[in-house]
């Protein structure tokens, strides 16, 4: 990509690919639930690797496939099975695996997909915090809802520098305190990153607040979710540095409980 050429940059939520009715797509359905989507750099979270719930699945390689991406990167926040109960999973190492890595066991994250070439990719740990998140599940045991407390899980950041324009993807904590601390982390972060910079993803912070506190400028305003209805944006791209934005999209996929975010960029 030459210094100054549009690219359209995007963010969805993936869900660990569960459809409207809240089943996992395979690996075929998956693919077509994006096989349309117009973007040339998504952001993706909530991402399986290798889960039994997803039939071993993956995800960042189907998606990078249906898309047609040259390139991408799958950085695990946590190996084993999310879950309730911390002793099914723990926290990963931040760390990158492209198409050339194996996955070697389950896990779970977030993945940079870019069908520009990609001159440096970089991670950065954003830890997690102690809040727990109410959920009303069925219990596996019995089949009936029941309120669960989710433990807070540990998040991460993937930097993809492309000529011209780097973009950073991510999933912030559902705490607000905890999401608040990891966004003046990221904003540290992103300060020696070769600029300007577009910051993509579930922020789980609503409206202008992530821009405010990213010290940025938001290229998208509209609200995300829930993607069947959705009253509130949590889902972001805003910039840092100079970037001229259009044609903002919100867009309902057959994936994902939020609405995926759309917007051609242009740098300088």
């Amino acid at each position: 990509m030459p210094d100054g050429a549009a690219l359209r940059v995007g963010t969805l939520n993936l869900a660990s690919g569960r459809g409207p009715d809240g089943r996992v797509l395979a690996p075929p359905a998956l693919a077509a639930a994006v096989a349309g989507f117009d973007v040339d750099v998504l952001a993706v979270q909530e991402v399986d690797a290798g889960q039994g719930r997803s039939g071993g699945t993956d995800q960042t390689a189907v998606l990078a496939g249906a898309l047609g991406a040259v390139d991408w990167r799958h950085a695990a926040t946590l190996d084993g099975t999310p879950s309730p109960f911390r002793g099914t999973w723990t926290a990963a190492e931040p760390a990158l695996r492209g198409p050339d890595g194996a996955v070697p066991g389950p896990a779970y994250g977030v993945a940079l997909l870019s069908r520009r070439p990609v001159r440096a990719w970089s991670v950065l740990g954003l830890g997690s915090g102690r809040a727990r998140l109410p959920l009303r599940a069925p219990d596996p045991a019995t089949g009936r809802p029941r309120l669960w407390w989710v433990p807070d899980e540990p998040r991460v950041a993937v930097a993809a520098c492309l000529d011209g324009l780097t973009v950073v993807a991510t999933h912030l904590s559902f705490s607000p305190p905890t999401a608040v601390r990891q966004l003046r982390r990221l904003r540290r972060w992103t300060g020696s990153l070769p600029g300007p910079v577009v910051v993509a993803g579930d922020l789980n912070l609503p409206g202008g607040v992530p821009a405010r506190l990213l010290g940025a400028t938001s290229l998208l305003r509209a609200a995300s979710f829930p993607a069947s209805d959705p009253r509130l944006q949590l889902d972001h791209l805003l910039a840092l540095g100079a970037v001229t934005a259009r044609d903002g999209t919100v867009e309902g996929l057959p994936v994902g409980d939020h609405r995926a975010l759309t917007v051609t960029v242009t740098p300088g």
